[in-house]
């Protein structure tokens, strides 16, 4: 089964909308929060405005699909939601070794 991980940069309520949105689609397998170790490390820390600045979070979650085209739908809510919102989204893709 297809999985999809995001991210979102935002307010804690963001992302409750985000996945909100995702479990009201239909033929979702599961949708689950999870630790996102990499969320609190940042690579520049001279950026102007980074999430950090500007007192957001990273919230990571993972879905599992039972196609692509359920996935694709997933897809579309997510940034949609997000993006009503103004937040970040970030869609993660696995390394090959981790499939």
């Amino acid at each position: 089964m297809p999985r999809i991980q995001l991210r979102i940069t935002g307010d804690r309520d963001v992302f409750d909308d985000v996945v909100n949105a995702i479990h009201g689609l239909d033929r979702i397998e599961y949708v689950e929060e999870i630790d996102d170790f990499g969320s609190g490390f940042r690579d520049d820390s001279s950026s102007f405005e980074s999430s950090d600045d500007m007192s957001s979070s990273t919230y990571t979650v993972e879905i599992e699909v039972p196609n692509d085209k359920v996935g694709e739908r997933v897809r579309e809510i997510a940034e949609e939601t997000a993006g009503n919102r103004e937040a970040a989204i970030e869609f993660v893709y696995p390394d090959e070794n981790e499939i």
